[in-house]
């Protein structure tokens, strides 16, 4: 039998909540998405077989949540899907929605419970698309085909731009460790 909500909010909630910090940046609207997907997900619990992977479930409600928040803060109706939702998110990344982040990456939010400063800001400053499949992929859980169907594209894009995101981490905290 599958868990309470309450019990998957418990179980998922910080996964959740670190995907949409990944794809929204650290801040309220990372905070809404996340509220709305929780929210979304109780309306639909009732109806959700059993046999359903919650997690990879919430993770994909928190994608579209994560692009609501875009949608509206962009204030214009917008079409819905795979890559016009990685343009859309693009864009408005490129206009500084949403990041705690400052110039050159310079973290300037105060959350306590974000974890480290610098690698929100080095997830920050991937290509969009890398962004997303890396939070879809290791935040998330999701195999590269579900991936493919949130971003647009093939299941080998997905997968080649999840490794290069996680690559260009690597790179980011070997040039920030000390000699």
């Amino acid at each position: 039998m599958r868990a309470t909500f309450d019990a998957a909010v418990v179980r998922h909630g910080p996964t959740v909540l670190r995907v949409c910090r990944a794809v929204l940046g650290v801040g309220a609207d990372a905070d809404d998405a996340w509220s709305e997907t929780f929210l979304s997900a109780l309306r639909a619990w009732p109806e959700l077989p059993e046999e359903t992977n919650v997690e990879a479930w919430l993770v994909r409600v928190a994608h579209r949540r994560a692009v609501d928040v875009v949608r509206r803060s962009a204030r214009a109706a917008t079409p819905a899907g795979g890559a016009d939702d990685v343009a859309l998110l693009d864009e408005w990344a490129r206009a500084g929605g949403g990041r705690s982040c400052g110039a050159r990456g310079t973290w300037t939010g105060d959350d306590d419970e974000a974890g480290d400063p610098a690698i929100w800001a080095a997830v920050a400053a991937l290509p969009t698309r890398q962004r997303l499949c890396v939070a879809y992929r290791y935040l998330g859980g999701l195999p590269y085909a579900e991936i493919a169907e949130l971003t647009g594209g093939g299941e080998a894009a997905a997968r080649r731009a999840a490794a290069d995101g996680v690559a260009a981490l690597r790179r980011t905290q070997l040039e920030e460790q000390p000699s």
